[in-house]
């Protein structure tokens, strides 16, 4: 949540923050500013609304600037009006903050501050930083940023200019910061992507980390002011991968990706040898995973209906007993963990501020804690005993696609895995590794159903509700559909297992409510039949995603979406995509931002 930018070198400063800023807008749009140094004047300006609305609002060509800090704003403290936004100031508006995260004392510090004098222009917690910054300062910005840093309470990115040191300082506690080196430049983000125009060496800094940026280089202590060394790290994707590519949307080009994304989570993983997955990042942990008596798989969003297919996967392959938990609830409801327990935290970003505490108290309760995440270096990543990476490249549209297909495909290699070190047999090995290996060309077969299934939405993108219904391994996968639907068309949608319909939810069925059963045949496909029948009963509309081939379900339903045959376990992976394409379509039909949906954020760093 909420973007940061920040340059220091010899270039115009303005542009560099604004593209950033741009490329950063997934993470927050409600507000955005800029401040810069010039002859030491600090000048500061920002604007309620997207970037766009900043962009028109600044006399680029009149700041000149090769120093400053830019914010995009996904509200936490405060509405979203041109005061709230970042940057925010001191009382001698001679300090700058921008800041990602929460500050939950802010209220404490605002009364002995106020008590102190100072003077509070906006309704946020941030400004507390500047003003505590504005206290501490005698000349030395680090050390006043130290000295505020230990009052707070909370989680913070932050980034601090001062009107009269050619410096940028920059920390983190609990939300990303990441600073890029250039050639006699350096960049300040709180994600790669801001920067990868200009550089491809960051430096992840490290909870309770500080660094002082000047053009001669930076230097990087810890709360307890000692020297740290970081590692400079390559980022191995490229700017390519986070433009459009002449795709209408980010997230229509990230759904027509996952073929390729696919085969990038699966390549060099599937030994058809031993009919297992060679995952090197559990390589150290096999003993423990081989005698673990219970797996935790824990996630938000579409990372936890990730986790609930996961579940299926292990337990019916691995014989082990699998639970799934809100990573938000994991940590404050005292979970009975101990050695024999590992858990995995799956997260896109690896960032996510609750699946990350959720770690951190796995961790401390003696589990064995892993990750499944897609961003290299991400705090997950670093946090955990190990895990795998899904490979998925960078995912820039807020709604999640791409990303969780990658991760149920890693949860499949992880349930075969699992299996073959504990019970399951080398030919149902087999049959597994090789169903996995047939899944992106079977996802280009369904990709061609888009116009299809543009037609559907077509019919319905006026209605006000949808039902989304599944049984087994395909019930995940209608609450994902169901949020798929809310995160971009704002159309109310549930998802329940189809048998619970008849348990309250069939009140709703009328001629107004259209229903989408995922209907793929299986073992529990003639109770699916039993269900659609009963919707039809009163009326109601009925799409579903179907086997290919399956002419019977035909005669059932009003129109139906074919999908290519592969075993249970991997259903999910092909029956999601349709249900991407159709709320996709749906919100477009709607006139609506489908990148950049309302009050939601692609990286919730808070909780």
């Amino acid at each position: 949540m909420c973007g940061i930018v920040g340059y220091i070198g010899k270039k115009e400063a303005a542009p560099i923050l604004i593209d950033g800023l741009k490329r950063l807008e997934y993470r927050g749009y409600d507000s955005a500013g800029i401040a810069v140094l010039s002859e030491e004047k600090l000048i500061v300006q920002k604007k309620a609304g997207r970037i766009s609305e900043l962009e028109k609002s600044l006399s680029l060509k009149e700041i000149h600037s090769t120093i400053g800090i830019a914010h995009t704003r996904w509200a936490t403290h405060g509405e979203p009006t041109d005061a709230n936004a970042h940057p925010h100031v001191d009382c001698k508006e001679e300090i700058a903050v921008v800041h990602n995260g929460i500050i939950e004392n802010y209220n404490a510090l605002r009364e002995f501050l106020s008590r102190r004098g100072h003077t509070f222009r906006t309704a946020t917690d941030t400004e507390v930083i500047a003003h505590l910054v504005e206290e501490y300062y005698t000349g030395d910005l680090l050390q006043a940023v130290r000295f505020a840093l230990a009052k707070l309470e909370g989680t913070y990115g932050i980034a601090v200019l001062h009107k009269k040191k050619r410096e940028v300082v920059v920390a983190r506690n609990g939300s990303p910061l990441v600073i890029g080196q250039g050639k006699n430049e350096y960049f300040v983000a709180s994600d790669v992507s801001a920067i990868i125009r200009h550089t491809r060496e960051v430096i992840y800094l490290e909870d309770g980390e500080l660094a002082r940026i000047t053009d001669d280089g930076f230097s990087v202590i810890n709360l307890n002011e000692e020297e740290i060394t970081p590692k400079i790290e390559e980022v191995t994707w490229t700017l390519d991968q986070i433009e459009k590519d002449g795709f209408s949307h980010f997230m229509l080009k990230e759904i027509f990706e996952q073929p390729n994304t696919i085969r990038n989570s699966i390549r060099g993983r599937l030994n058809f040898t031993e009919a297992t997955a060679r995952l090197d990042g559990l390589d150290r942990n096999l003993d423990a995973l081989r005698e673990a008596k219970r797996i935790i798989l824990t996630g938000c969003g579409t990372a936890w209906h990730a986790a609930l297919v996961g579940e299926y996967m292990i337990e019916n392959t691995a014989g082990i007993s699998c639970e799934v938990e809100y990573a938000s609830e994991f940590r404050y409801r005292s979970p009975v963990l101990d050695e024999s327990t590992v858990v995995f935290a799956i997260s896109q970003s690896g960032e996510t501020a609750d699946t990350l505490a959720a770690v951190k108290e796995a961790k401390r309760k003696g589990a064995l804690a892993l990750g499944i995440c897609n961003v290299v270096g991400s705090s997950i990543a670093r946090e955990t005993d190990g895990g795998v990476y899904i490979h998925a490249g960078p995912e820039i549209g807020v709604a999640s696609t791409k990303a969780f297909t990658s991760q149920l495909v890693v949860l499949s290699m992880v349930a075969l895995l699992l299996g073959r070190i504990r019970q399951l047999s080398f030919e149902n090995g087999k049959e597994i590794a090789t169903a996995i290996s047939e899944l992106p060309s079977k996802i280009e077969k369904v990709l061609k159903l888009d116009k299809r299934i543009r037609d559907i939405a077509g019919k319905f993108y006026k209605r006000s509700n949808f039902l989304f219904l599944g049984r087994g391994y395909n019930y995940p996968i209608a609450l994902e559909g169901a949020l798929k639907m809310k995160e971009i068309s704002y159309i109310h949608a549930e998802g329940y297992p189809a048998a619970e319909m008849k348990h309250g939810p069939i009140a709703l069925i009328d001629e107004n409510m259209p229903v989408v059963f995922i209907a793929a045949k299986n073992a529990v496909y003639d109770k699916i039949v039993s269900n659609i029948q009963e919707v039809k009963c009163r009326k109601g509309a009925v799409i579903a995603v179907i086997s290919e081939g399956d002419e019977e379900i035909k005669n059932y339903v009003d129109y139906a979406v074919e999908i290519p045959v592969t075993i249970d376990m991997l259903s999910p992976i092909l029956t999601v995509v349709p249900l991407q394409l159709l709320a996709y379509h749906i919100a477009v039909l709607r006139g609506l931002d489908v990148d950049k949906p309302r009050n939601l954020a692609k990286s919730v760093t808070v909780e």
